[in-house]
């Protein structure tokens, strides 16, 4: 399941592409069979040796393009070890919320953008967001947890006081956010309570069949309450 619309983000074979925050790699496994040189980044080891292992699973199955690589890095978000303007495409997809000192965050992924390059940065959006906050304190005072909720016009600004040009907006998963609303309400550790398990079941089908039905009413429905706002922004 992808957050980030590629193609609007001008993803092309061949581009150097960083992964900020892989996590589980949904965004790098894309990345490389699209025929990308993509590094996977994060500070968590062991999901990083999940990625790796799939991305050594996609070359022996052949998903890959000839010329394309992919490999994982693990480090610290507020200094990233790569040289400046390495990148030619950067994804910090659900990561941002994460960092106390954001700003230092963002200012890492605008040096390793080329100029000329292209961002996506995801986050989870205000209002689904603040249901969520307010129905459960557990679901961000975790450690490693959500540490802000953040407007769409704030993070534009901390984004383009970094030196990124904003060019456009668009939110999606709005079919996730009633999931997280009855996790929270129910309990989020309560793993077999049937409210949320039931609904859980319809994403995953909803994920593999991808019928016309909710996917319509995803797209109907993002612009009220998708789950994640995406920004894409350009390194002038």
């Amino acid at each position: 399941m992808l957050t980030v619309d590629f193609d609007r983000l001008g993803v092309r074979a061949g581009d150097r592409v960083l992964d900020m925050g892989c996590g589980a790699g949904r965004h790098a496994f894309e990345l490389y069979r699209r025929g990308t040189d993509v590094i996977a980044f994060d500070q968590d080891a062991d999901e990083l040796a999940g990625v790796s292992d799939m991305f050594a699973a996609m070359r022996v199955a052949g998903e890959v393009p000839d010329g394309a690589d992919a490999d994982v890095k693990q480090g610290d978000a507020l200094a990233l070890p790569f040289p400046d303007g390495e990148f030619d495409r950067v994804v910090a997809a659900e990561v941002l919320e994460h960092i106390p000192d954001d700003e230092a965050a963002i200012a890492e992924l605008v040096r390793v953008l080329r100029p000329g390059g292209s961002i996506a940065v995801t986050v989870p959006r205000w209002l689904p967001e603040r249901i969520c906050w307010a129905l459960s304190e557990e679901y961000h005072q975790v450690e490693g947890g959500h540490v802000r909720i953040y407007t769409g016009d704030e993070l534009v600004t901390k984004l383009e006081a970094a030196g990124l040009t904003f060019a456009g907006k668009e939110h999606a998963h709005a079919l996730h956010s009633p999931y997280w609303w009855l996790k929270c309400a129910v309990g989020v550790d309560d793993a077999e309570h049937v409210l949320p398990k039931t609904y859980h079941r319809m994403l995953v089908w909803d994920i593999m069949k991808r019928p016309w039905l909710t996917r319509a009413a995803d797209r109907l429905l993002n612009p009220l309450i998708g789950k994640s706002m995406v920004l894409y922004l350009t390194k002038p």
